[in-house]
């Protein structure tokens, strides 16, 4: 029971850092950015914050996959209709979305980053926030066997 507990603070530490970060610049450092049309403003923010929030989303990613197979057994036991396996299914859904728009903004964005395409890389940043935010409001939930609206 103890490597529960321990691999479930991990991963509410690794979500800490990650929303936490992600709200950092999406509440403070992009409008300035982009009131200020300053895309390095946003950079020099990405470089510093990726040393912490890349192991950060790693170790959620680690420690949510045990974690669901601890609570729910196999993952074939995922595709269940009670209202924790619909939330592992919620959550395994804004990963996807997370994990594709960084790929996204890694290989497309980044590389064309400008003044002038800020506002795009902007998009990416606000949907990758609230992706963080729903992930620790549905995490929250399994305390409490799921959130009801995910049942079938």
């Amino acid at each position: 029971m103890a490597s529960y507990y321990i691999v479930l603070s991990l991963h509410i530490l690794g979500a800490t850092v990650w929303a936490g970060g992600h709200l950092v610049l999406a509440v403070t450092i992009l409008p300035d950015a982009l009131r200020q049309h300053r895309a390095a403003t946003v950079s020099e923010f990405e470089k510093r914050f990726e040393r912490i929030g890349l192991p950060a989303l790693a170790v959620q990613i680690v420690t949510g996959l045990w974690l669901a197979e601890h609570l729910l057994g196999s993952p074939a036991n995922w595709l269940d209709g009670n209202s924790v396996a619909r939330t592992v299914q919620v959550k395994l859904g804004l990963l996807a979305i997370t994990v594709g728009l960084a790929i996204h903004a890694r290989f497309r964005v980044i590389p064309r980053l400008s003044d002038a395409t800020l506002p795009t890389l902007a998009w990416h940043i606000r949907i990758v926030t609230l992706a963080a935010v729903l992930l620790v409001l549905a995490g929250a939930s399994i305390r409490f066997g799921g959130y009801p609206v995910f049942e079938r």
